[in-house]
């Protein structure tokens, strides 16, 4: 699918973390965005399990600022509350650059796997603001979308040839997408090159860690007569899951 999804992000606060730090204490962001977090945008502004986002670059247009604020949060097993500093990046603006693959672990959908459909829905989302709420990192960072074209106007490091920001955190791999049963969390060495960040494939150089065993849940829609029912794999027995008039799952 040689099409490219190009959106402007941009919002007043952001906050990408390790997933280590998501259980609580005081946060720290990332100076760039993940790119978990930027598949998790394109999800926002359409998705379908038919296929997988995949991000390929973005620019940083904005100088990174930072901004720490006094956060209370509550405890874990217990009702008290404790006071936290949360380190935001303030004030960011990207364009990001991405693009559909087929997802291979949902040949129960090769039916729906036409190409300029899925774009032009994708396209209309856009102009619409998406179709989920954008969040930059965490939920109270609201962000917001509109369509761009990538490359286009100027950018705050443009002119530096390089810049490395050390050892992140950049994506999930699921089985629900990879087909197997291992779900891993995969950290690389980003290098900003004249404001842009481009996201290899996975290679030798990103390192993988193990979390745990999943086992991916493909619902198969298996219509019998006019019930509108539905059959999953893990059960294998009817599931109401299946609605004749949206056409589709509503898990």
């Amino acid at each position: 699918m040689e099409k490219r999804l190009d959106f402007l992000l941009y919002g007043k606060y952001a906050l990408f973390t390790d997933p280590v730090t998501k259980i609580g204490g005081e946060k720290c962001s990332y100076h760039l965005p993940t790119y978990e977090a930027l598949k998790g945008v394109a999800r926002s502004i359409y998705w379908k399990p038919t296929f997988i986002w995949v991000i390929e670059r973005v620019r940083v247009l904005k100088p990174i600022k930072t901004q720490s604020k006094n956060i209370k949060t509550l405890k874990y097993n217990s009702g008290n509350s404790d006071l936290s500093i949360y380190n935001y990046l303030w004030d960011v603006a990207y364009q990001v650059q991405a693009r559909m693959e087929w997802n291979p672990q949902r040949p129960d959908l090769a039916h729906d796997r036409i190409k300029a459909k899925h774009f032009s829905m994708a396209q209309r989302s856009l102009e619409k603001g998406g179709r989920q709420d954008v969040f930059l990192g965490t939920r109270e960072c609201q962000g917001y979308v509109e369509p761009c074209t990538y490359g286009e106007g100027q950018g705050y490091y443009d002119n530096i040839p390089e810049l490395a920001f050390g050892l992140m955190f950049r994506n999930f791999s699921y089985p629900s997408e990879t087909g197997g049963d291992d779900f891993c969390s995969h950290f690389w060495y980003p290098v900003m090159k004249n404001g842009e960040v481009i996201f290899t494939p996975p290679d030798s150089s990103i390192r993988t860690k193990f979390i745990r065993k999943m086992k991916p849940y493909y619902p198969q829609l298996a219509i019998e007569g006019d019930r509108g029912l539905a059959a999953c794999y893990s059960c294998e027995e009817d599931c109401k899951l299946y609605q004749p008039s949206l056409g589709e799952t509503t898990l």
